[in-house]
């Protein structure tokens, strides 16, 4: 058996059940595809983070979660789980041109922006569509924007987006933004942002970069056009959990199912973060999912060494 435990995915959830593993003085290794920290890279400002009244960037508290980690002694590799199945003791993953075996694992793989589904999208990613104010929108200074959703997400990330652009529209299908109030006022109180009620996006347009979109109202069916330079949308998450389908239960929507302890109806995997099936996903939960699968990996381990 080449570890204890590996842990897939490095965000958060990854990085805290790593920390707790390694003081565990379990055999542990973190395998990341792309690099430490998931989502929160993408995002600008964290504030709602105990223990930093001030708040931090979500680069620098990734930063030092990875540390933390590390300085108990957890591997992170560089690398990508292609499959994952059970043994008869533990588990088997491929990787690229490697098979790691162990006997416990924790999923902590996130989820991934929800595209729209609507004409122009796919066409338009890269040229005016985008899923990432923070890593896109410093291209649109002067700009005009459409942000998409009207959760906290798609509401902190259009507040962030007035820092460069001149107007910035909030489509959003409802009313009033799903968005926690703190946060939903900050952005109807800014000169720059004009929410768009009741209305969705039906398609993307331009001939190079994005030029409008379509709208269409919910209440009354009135089409309208908007002139825009670009698209951020944030209209929820899809799980990235496509390496359990065989060893897991999922809801509709692919969030895995697990108990209060994060384990898995197979013994030995538990799953941790934005990929579970729960009420909020925030960085503190997805820490509190990490604490807690791996405590529960350390009992299991233990359990099984004992038989």
């Amino acid at each position: 058996m080449d570890y204890e435990l590996v842990i897939i995915g490095a965000g958060p959830a990854g990085l805290t059940a790593g920390l707790y593993a390694a003081r565990a003085e379990i055999k542990t290794v973190i395998l990341e595809k792309i690099s430490p920290g998931g989502q929160v890279l993408n995002t600008d400002w964290v504030d709602n983070y105990p223990g930093f009244p001030e708040g931090l960037s979500g680069f620098d508290l990734v930063d030092k979660m990875r540390a933390h980690a590390e300085r108990f002694g957890v591997e992170i590799r560089s690398a990508e789980v292609s499959s994952l199945a059970g043994r008869d003791t533990g588990f088997e993953l491929a990787l690229a041109g490697e098979k790691v075996t162990t006997g416990a694992v924790i999923l902590a793989t996130g989820a991934h922006p929800r595209p729209l589904g609507v004409e122009g999208e796919a066409e338009f990613i890269g040229r005016g569509v985008s899923y990432c104010a923070t890593c896109d929108g410093p291209f649109y200074k002067n700009a005009t924007l459409a942000v998409v959703g009207g959760g906290d997400s798609a509401v902190e990330e259009a507040i962030y987006l007035t820092r460069f652009a001149d107007r910035v529209y909030i489509i959003h299908r409802r009313d009033k933004f799903r968005a926690v109030e703190f946060i939903a006022k900050r952005a109807l109180d800014n000169d720059k942002i004009t929410p768009v009620w009741d209305t969705v996006v039906e398609k993307i347009a331009g001939r190079e970069q994005v030029e409008a979109v379509h709208l269409k109202n919910v209440k009354t069916g009135e089409p309208s056009v908007l002139e825009v330079n670009g698209v951020f949308s944030f209209v929820g998450l899809i799980p990235d959990s496509e390496l359990v389908v065989d060893l897991a239960d999922r809801d509709d929507i692919g969030f895995v199912l697990t108990d209060e302890d994060m384990r898995t109806r197979t013994p030995g995997l538990f799953v941790a973060g934005d990929v579970r099936h729960k009420l909020l996903r925030q960085i503190s939960t997805a820490v509190g999912d990490g604490a807690t699968a791996a405590f529960a990996a350390q009992h299991y381990l233990e359990n099984l060494l004992a038989r």
